[in-house]
């Protein structure tokens, strides 16, 4: 293993000395490592971390279910139809890739501008990301109707001389999707290489020392395993610094590419990616407030994280409400007719109280975290993060079903109500997102710590 700082204690927040210590009544910290494994290795299992994921387990049999009927049954037990022919699917592809933005963000770009407050949720944000990619991933090939045929979407060696059609957004989505998933994977397993090596060395059963050797690859800290570490890891980031951009970008293209009123517009990629990030950062919080408490990581994960996420959050959120404003003034200036009457349904149509809970959700409450002691307050961080992301889902379901719901003819009128079997594959996929997430912080460190370590003997140089 690596030489490094791992006896030290932090019985305080070393990286940030200047901020009182850290403590919990009754409670002590001992070394980085072993806070960050013992939590794996020795935490026995508790009922809370099995209720939760029973409870997440049984949203993923109700996903099955659903799934399983949808493949005999066809799309038609959703409420889709003409002229609403994009409904719940397209609204939670959006969603779930929006919500994987984040942990790109904190992982890539935040690690090439060196910002070290990352190092504490960067590494569940890595895995937020890949969970939530899953889930968006599904959506799609659900949505096609036949999909057993996805492979369609990939220019395989066809004998028939058919490929796929690069003009059509579908095929842009899988080609975005599919390399921001296999970055986001590769950068992920890359960073937890040196943590599988410390876990090797510090657990006791054979098999758990065996299945973490494996997954370590022969590490040994070296100065030439760091050295190529170091620049592999950089490498990704920088590979991957462009995806955050690009990715949701492509998935606003299959908006923006069509024309109908309230969905051509060139506003819609700047205005998609500040959006995904918004929602990203929102759901780091929700992951990492209750981390932090359940887990006793209240020195390592501190208020500077959670109030730095909370101004990322803050900040894009202004974007966003930039976005609206402007959207509405687009629509206005335009002078069409069309884009005049859909701005007019979205504030008085039949679903004007989805756009004014949007409204609310992700412009008016978070304005409470311009106040420092708001920022402070894990509860309302942690309430007000999911007020954004049900107002961030909101967006997605106005933008997807007001413009089609009313289109250029009042004769192809129609009315999107979403089913039963709708809501089951949603929420089967936050089942299935969150019983992941219980199984990864189970299974492997949920924070860095070879990055943690590497903070400590500059929080000693600063302390001096």
């Amino acid at each position: 293993m690596r030489e490094g700082p791992e006896e030290k204690t932090i019985l305080q927040d070393m990286p940030w000395p200047d901020e009182p210590p850290v403590m919990m009544p009754g409670q002590t910290y001992g070394t980085v490592t072993d806070t960050i494994a013992d939590a794996v290795l020795k935490r026995p299992i508790g009922v809370g971390w099995l209720s939760g994921l029973f409870i997440a387990g049984m949203l993923v049999m109700v996903l099955l279910v659903a799934v399983t009927y949808l493949f005999i049954r066809g799309v038609g037990i959703w409420g889709i139809e003409i002229p609403v022919a994009w409904g719940f699917a397209i609204i939670n592809f959006v969603w779930w890739i929006g919500i994987g933005h984040a942990g790109t963000l904190i992982s890539a770009i935040l690690l090439l501008l060196k910002q070290t407050w990352r190092n504490s949720i960067n590494r569940f944000a890595e895995a937020m990301t890949l969970f939530a990619v899953a889930c968006a991933g599904m959506f799609p090939l659900l949505h096609m109707g036949r999909p057993w045929l996805a492979y369609w979407m990939f220019p395989y060696p066809s004998s028939m001389g058919v490929w796929p059609q690069f003009r059509s957004p579908l095929v842009w989505d899988v080609f975005a999707v599919s390399t921001y998933a296999t970055i986001s994977a590769v950068f992920w397993y890359v960073g937890l290489v040196p943590d599988f090596a410390t876990m090797r060395e510090k657990a006791q059963h054979p098999l758990t020392r065996k299945l973490y050797g494996m997954f370590a690859m022969g590490w040994r800290g070296s100065a030439r395993h760091w050295k190529r570490y170091e620049s592999l890891y950089l490498l990704l980031a920088g590979l991957a610094t462009p995806l955050v951009l690009s990715v949701h970008t492509v998935v606003s293209f299959d908006f923006a590419v069509a024309i109908v009123p309230g969905w051509h517009t060139t506003i819609f990629p700047p205005y998609f990616v500040a959006g995904a990030i918004y929602s990203g950062f929102a759901m780091v919080l929700v992951l990492a407030i209750p981390i932090r408490k359940y887990y006793h990581l209240e020195a390592l994960i501190t208020m500077r994280h959670l109030q730095n996420s909370a101004k990322v959050m803050l900040a894009t959120g202004l974007i966003v409400g930039y976005g609206y404003f402007f959207e509405t003034f687009i629509g206005m200036y335009s002078g069409s007719t069309y884009e005049r009457f859909m701005l007019q349904n979205r504030w008085f149509g039949q679903y004007a109280p989805l756009y004014w809970a949007l409204i609310l959700c992700n412009i008016l409450i978070p304005q409470i975290l311009w106040f420092p002691k708001m920022r402070s307050n894990t509860v309302v961080l942690f309430l007000v993060s999911l007020d954004v992301l049900i107002g961030m889902w909101l967006e997605r379901f106005v933008i997807v079903v007001t413009s089609l719901s009313r289109d250029y003819l009042p004769s192809s009128w129609g009315h999107y109500a979403p089913t039963r079997w709708d809501w089951a594959i949603f929420l089967g996929t936050i089942g299935f997102f969150s019983a992941a997430m219980f199984l990864f912080i189970r299974i492997m460190p949920a924070i860095s710590i070879f990055e943690m370590r590497q903070l400590l003997p500059e929080a000693e140089v600063k302390a001096e």
